[in-house]
């Protein structure tokens, strides 16, 4: 096959999403959103509401709409700018569907067999879930490569599904002999990205736990933070001098680490600043800190879901913007695939 000059790759793209599943919380603000907004001093980045992964389950449709409008309010008040990124929810580019179908047809059974989210998700019924939970990975990549993005900021539980987007795109382009995709790079962020249970330091902080006292939720009140935080599980013993004394204290490294990553400190620094205290005391410190950083967030988030129409415009004009980016991309998959006649760039 003749090697075809592909269209020129972005340099500094960034794609990433997240589920309108509810109650987005501490973890999801730290973990994401809030490298989300950093990362726009250096990338151009399209920030997407992953509505159509979100069926993979059942939702209620007026909850599906209510949450997609509440992950907008909160990518926006954790700092995304969507004037100078992309914001949009999935389901308005028509692009992500379609690559999503050409995907399918270049990934592997077995690729998808080696996904244990899917096995962690499916759980014993795998029989009963959606095909569309399986080949959620696909989809994923299709996300990505649809704006042909360079970077992705990913979680720890994301990164091999990431890896199943690498081997798509290199095999779409070693398929058709022609750079139309990019290898995509991980952006994995160290400092709070992964923040645990309020109520068990051995669980990652969660939307679906259904004891709320377990997350802070980025609409909670101040009365509702603090308390959660002054009754968040502990353990008898004082804040150690050092990070090696907080092995074997899951409860009192996650609380260490909230507080670092609030504060932009390590937890070198934190405990060197309140190693030998008790809980009862750095709770109360814990506490200022939390409620100064978040009560602007929830504010801003109460004030964005008070006004929907205005979401919705946000969100209207994100997906004009994308569906422009990625209407080239498709014509040259298309071309590249055999569905429509094949120009010269």
């Amino acid at each position: 096959m003749t090697n075809i000059k592909s269209r020129s790759l972005p340099k500094n793209r960034v794609f990433s999403g997240a589920q309108p599943s509810g109650n987005m919380h501490l973890g999801n603000y730290l973990g994401a959103f809030r490298n989300w907004a950093r990362l726009q001093q250096d990338f151009e980045c399209i920030y997407c509401v992953v509505d159509l992964h979100a069926i993979t389950v059942w939702q209620d449709p007026a909850d599906l709409v209510r949450q997609t409008r509440e992950a907008a309010a909160a990518y926006i008040a954790s700092g995304v700018d969507p004037k100078r990124s992309i914001l949009f929810n999935q389901s308005r580019v028509a692009a992500h569907s379609e690559l999503a179908w050409i995907f399918n047809c270049v990934a592997r059974m077995g690729w998808l067999n080696r996904m244990t989210q899917f096995k962690d998700k499916a759980g014993k019924h795998r029989e009963r879930a959606s095909v569309g939970l399986y080949v959620y990975p696909d989809l994923m990549a299709a996300d990505i490569l649809t704006y042909k993005a360079t970077h992705v900021p990913v979680g720890e539980d994301q990164k091999q599904h990431l890896e199943l987007t690498r081997d798509i795109a290199q095999k779409f382009n070693n398929d058709y002999d022609r750079e139309v995709f990019p290898i995509v790079e991980p952006l994995i962020s160290k400092e709070g990205a992964r923040i645990m249970s309020l109520r068990d330091g051995s669980k990652k902080m969660s939307k679906s736990d259904p004891s709320d006292a377990s997350r802070i939720n980025l609409t909670d009140t101040a009365d509702s933070i603090v308390q959660k935080i002054r009754k968040a599980k502990t353990d008898p013993e004082p804040l150690p001098e050092d990070v090696a004394g907080l092995d074997g204290r899951p409860e009192a490294h996650n609380l260490v680490g909230i507080y670092g990553a609030l504060t932009d400190k390590s937890m070198e620094a934190v405990l060197k600043e309140h190693g030998g205290t008790g809980f009862a005391e750095f709770k109360k410190t814990l506490v200022d800190v939390a409620v100064a950083h978040l009560s602007p967030i929830t504010g801003e988030m109460a004030r964005l879901m008070d006004d929907p129409a205005e979401i919705d415009q946000i969100l209207s004009d994100g997906a004009e913007r994308a569906a422009a980016l990625a209407a080239p991309v498709m014509e040259e998959v298309r071309e590249t695939v055999g569905l429509i006649g094949r120009h010269t760039y």
